[in-house]
């Protein structure tokens, strides 16, 4: 499979919202610009559906002193996907400390100045970059986005192709206030709980803006080819997390971009994992009891964060 093939039938860990890296990055909330009444939202919405089965995976590291708990999450979802099931609620509620992949995803201030200067290219228009078919294309997906292609032309490559995918999500009725992260957010200050991050916004915003050019303009072409099949996408996704079905998780999300693109996925995936799984084990070093919700792309697959730790002696088991 070709890279193009991959970001066409998995804009995984970008397109596909959510999960952020894949699952993905959580700055995908912010592209999506999050409104300043986001945090108002403190709990899944009364009309969601059920649970299925058990609900989402959940994850549990425990030593003399410490219990991690590791869940995968979505940064955008429709208001009536059903996930907090009994056992997340009560593993949430046991911790004094949160973590995420970002503390701000919807910190709107903090995200446009770093836009501005990694997203921008005002001496080179997007345009001038694709063919005169492509431009049709532009034109199209930009209207179909309610933007006008002037709006997309200062834009880089991979600026461009995620607002792109962002926007038949949002029109389909994923809402990043419905996303995992805002909702644990908005419960864990209103507990007082402190939250914690493994990564800045900074970061990730560094990760895309510093893909190849040849990856970035794979990734817009593929875009504007097949954006509109992005909620078809996102939904599969989603109903394979909601359920626990993480095999699914690995197929759709993980193991297309390791053969069609090891670059790619060792960057958006393998480093931070390792990264991440270094900070874990720092906390055990410690004592109390955590809840760690990132991207479900980042904990699938043998180079998920538990299969790191794992091979490091550290214990990982599903929580019951």
């Amino acid at each position: 499979m070709t890279l193009a093939a991959r970001l066409r039938s998995s804009v995984s860990t970008l397109a596909r919202g959510a999960l952020g890296v894949a699952g993905g990055l959580a700055l995908f909330v912010a592209i999506a610009g999050v409104p300043a009444d986001a945090l108002a939202q403190t709990a899944a919405p009364a009309d969601a559906a059920p649970i299925q089965g058990e609900g989402p995976a959940l994850w549990v590291i425990k030593d003399a002193d410490s219990t991690l708990y590791l869940f995968g999450s979505v940064h955008v979802l429709r208001p009536t996907t059903g996930w907090a099931s009994p056992r997340v609620e009560a593993a949430f509620d046991s911790a004094s400390d949160i973590w995420f992949e970002i503390s701000n995803p919807d910190d709107q201030a903090a995200v446009m100045p770093l836009i501005q200067q990694h997203g921008l290219s005002l001496d080179t228009p997007l345009s001038s970059r694709l063919t005169p078919e492509e431009n049709v294309e532009l034109e199209a997906a930009a209207q179909a986005m309610g933007a006008s292609v002037a709006q997309l032309q200062p834009m880089k490559p991979w600026l461009a192709a995620l607002s792109l995918s962002v926007a038949p999500l949002v029109k389909a009725g994923y809402d990043p206030k419905s996303g995992v992260e805002l909702v644990l957010k908005a419960r864990a200050e209103a507990a007082g709980k402190p939250i914690h991050a493994f990564e800045t916004i900074d970061k990730q915003i560094g990760i895309l803006a510093n893909l190849p050019d040849d990856v970035q303009m794979a990734f817009l072409r593929e875009t504007l080819k097949d954006y509109e099949n992005a909620v078809t996408m996102l939904d599969t996704m989603v109903e394979a997390w909601a359920k626990g079905d993480v095999a699914t998780l690995d197929r759709v999300m993980v193991e297309e971009m390791k053969t069609a693109s090891p670059a790619l996925y060792q960057a958006l995936l393998v480093d931070r994992n390792t990264d991440w799984a270094d900070q874990i084990q720092t906390m055990l070093e410690g004592s109390g009891t955590a809840f760690i919700a990132v991207g479900a792309g980042h904990l699938t697959g043998e180079d998920s964060v538990q299969a790191i730790l794992q091979k490091r002696g550290v214990t990982v088991e599903a929580a019951s």
